[in-house]
C-alpha cells in the first residue's frame, strides 16, 4: 500500500508560479511511476504530467506544457510541479497518483491517489 499527501497548494496571481508536492509512504517508491492530475469544479479529472520510476521519462498534457514540470526525488520519495506562469483556467485540486504501471497512470487509472491540494489562481 502507498500512501500520497500532497502539499503546497494555494492562492496566486496570474503569471505567477507555485509548487506543489507530494510525499509518498509505504510501498517502494521508486517502483512506481508517477503522476498529477487535477480536477476543476464542474469539470472531470484531467491528466496533467507524469514521471517514470527513474525520472528519465517524462510527459505533459498540451494544456500546461512549457510551463509546468514534473520532478522526483526518489531518496525523499517525493515528487513535485512546479508552475509557472500560472492562468486563471489552471485554477483546480490537484492530486498525485502513483502506479508500478505507466500505463495505468496517464489513463487515470492509478492505483493509489492522494487526497489533493486546492490551486487557486487569481486574475
Amino acid at each position: 500500500q502507498v500512501q500520497l499527501v500532497e502539499s503546497g497548494g494555494g492562492l496566486v496571481q496570474t503569471g505567477g508560479s507555485l509548487r506543489v508536492s507530494c510525499a509518498a509512504s509505504g510501498g517502494t517508491f521508486r517502483s512506481y511511476a508517477m503522476g498529477w492530475f487535477r480536477q476543476a469544479p464542474g469539470k472531470e479529472r484531467e491528466f496533467v504530467a507524469a514521471i517514470s520510476w527513474s525520472g528519465g521519462n517524462t510527459s505533459y498534457s498540451d494544456s500546461v506544457k512549457g510551463r509546468f514540470t514534473i520532478s522526483r526525488d526518489n531518496a525523499k520519495k517525493t515528487v513535485y510541479l512546479q508552475m509557472n506562469s500560472l492562468k486563471a483556467e489552471d485554477t483546480a485540486v490537484y492530486y498525485c497518483a502513483a502506479d508500478v504501471d505507466p500505463v495505468r497512470i496517464g489513463s487515470g487509472k492509478a492505483g493509489y491517489w492522494g487526497q489533493g491540494t486546492q490551486v487557486t489562481v487569481s486574475s
